[in-house]
């Protein structure tokens, strides 16, 4: 007799009733632990323990979590930048640079002849963005903060720092007139001087973090026997240099001076290279005709050499000569036991009191009359060409014609020419431009005027010469246009007319 049952644990091999005592008690003596009450009667036994089983299986049926190791934010934030950075030409090939899919070869893949010129620099910019996200971002920081730093002072107070661009060793020293001199009161032209003179200024230290010094030079009583205007650029001098103690230079500039190059720093355009801007042997140019060097036998070696030790160490002043002699209208003073010494010569009442009726150019030829007579000085001087900081308008320094013009040249004779020691040139950029003795028949003002706007002619930004230019291209296209139609114009009335 066939069975289709499982072959029983019974050694009966016969299988007992359901809810039998004895089939419990057999298999338990089998030792086999089977609790066959929880399976009789639909397995309704112990509810407990069913269920305990049921969740403990689908426990078993479910996913195990993965927990990977060393997935801190140290860890995560690492593997995300290593995973964005650009990759660049490695000796390395990658893994799958062998591997080829015949099946799959240019499925969803980009080819010239599918997109358009504009999917292609789309896709172009924004692989090289993804590549260099990085590098983008610096750029642009970058840029943000140069825009700002342009906009702030930040600029200038990092060039004036002494260690960086050293503009605080720089004072400009400005004779300012505001109060309008002994003499006469001010009008409207000499206001407006007066104020794109200082704001020339001003632009131009802060643009290199320099100092400027606006001095009073109206008229003040220093002693109470005398009334001295010029001679106080001295006194001046010293104040300045007591309000600014931890500066070198001074650079002392009449109020009829502009700068015309603003881009070029002190430093770039003289003191990086002092040795090699100035010369010490006054008869390189030597208009008052100083004997030099000293013929004195009394002074020491240094002394009577023509060019002193050949140290910029040792130089203390820096004076351009015109075709008259020294030029104070703009020079440099540099601090040192020397210059104080010099100051108090220079000061001395005794050389005003005895002199002041027979000088014309007063503190200058004071200044003559010390290197002429006093050698031992010399040492500590320097002379720049007067174009280097000094340039003049063309009626200044005026060169004379020495022929006797005819009748047709009479008006081109009275005309002065340029000399290029002294005068202001165009083609070379010249670095200043001093109005000198505009009051004496000249017009201050138009020589003024004419030089700031040569000078915002000059300095124009790149994009302001591509509108003028095309400002220009556009007013000479209009003007053959309308040259056209003129002379068709006048073609047809003269066909009228024949």
């Amino acid at each position: 007799m066939s069975s289709t049952r499982t072959p029983s644990p019974l050694r009966t091999g016969r299988w007992s009733a359901h809810g039998s005592a004895d089939q419990a008690s057999t298999l338990n003596g089998l030792g086999l632990g089977l609790d066959l009450s929880a399976q009789t009667n639909g397995y309704s036994g112990n509810d407990d323990q069913w269920a305990a089983a049921k969740a403990k299986s689908a426990q078993v049926r479910g996913f195990p979590t993965i927990q990977t190791k060393n997935e801190g934010f140290f860890q995560r934030s690492r593997r995300k930048l290593t995973s964005t950075l650009p990759v660049f030409n490695s000796p390395y090939p990658p893994l799958s640079a062998n591997w080829k899919d015949p099946e799959k070869l240019g499925r969803s893949r980009w080819s010239p002849g599918r997109e358009s010129v504009f999917s292609m620099v789309k896709t172009l910019l924004g692989n090289l963005l993804r590549k260099c996200k990085f590098l983008v971002i610096i750029l642009a920081l970058v840029t943000i903060s140069t825009l700002i730093m342009s906009q702030t002072n930040l600029l200038s107070s990092i060039r004036s720092n002494a260690h960086l661009g050293g503009g605080s060793k720089f004072v400009i020293v400005l004779g300012a007139n505001e109060g309008g001199g002994v003499m006469s009161w001010k009008g409207p032209r000499e206001w407006a001087i007066e104020r794109d003179s200082v704001k020339n200024k001003k632009r131009y230290a802060e643009r290199w973090g320099y100092q400027l010094e606006i001095t009073d030079m109206s008229t003040k009583k220093r002693y109470a026997h005398e009334w001295r205007e010029s001679w106080e650029k001295v006194d001046l001098l010293r104040n300045a240099m007591a309000r600014y103690p931890k500066a070198e230079w001074f650079w002392w500039l009449d109020l009829n001076t502009f700068i015309m190059e603003p881009s070029r720093s002190l430093q770039s355009h003289i003191f990086r290279n002092l040795q090699d801007n100035v010369y010490r042997d006054i008869n390189v140019y030597n208009p008052l005709n100083i004997t030099h060097p000293p013929v004195t036998k009394f002074l020491d070696p240094i002394s009577r050499s023509p060019t002193g030790d050949n140290l910029s160490s040792s130089i203390d002043i820096i004076i351009p000569q015109d075709c008259s002699g020294f030029n104070l209208g703009s020079f440099f003073i540099r601090r040192s036991p020397f210059t104080d010494r010099l100051l108090d010569m220079w000061w001395d009442p005794v050389l005003y009191e005895q002199k002041h009726m027979e000088w014309d150019h007063k503190e200058q030829d004071a200044l003559e009359h010390l290197y002429a007579s006093q050698p031992y000085l010399r040492t500590h001087f320097a002379f720049i060409q007067q174009r280097k900081i000094n340039s003049f308008p063309p009626g200044a320094c005026a060169v004379e014609t020495k022929e006797e013009p005819s009748d047709a040249d009479k008006d081109k004779a009275q005309k002065s020419t340029t000399d290029p020691r002294f005068h202001y040139s165009e083609t070379e950029r010249d670095f200043m431009v001093n109005m000198a003795g505009c009051e004496w028949g000249r017009d201050c003002w138009a020589e003024m005027y004419s030089y700031r706007e040569l000078s915002n002619k000059l300095n124009r930004s790149a994009w302001e010469k591509f509108k003028d230019s095309a400002s220009g291209i556009w007013t000479s296209v209009k003007g053959m246009i309308g040259q056209k139609k003129v002379d068709q114009d006048n073609k047809g009335e003269d066909e009228k007319k024949s």
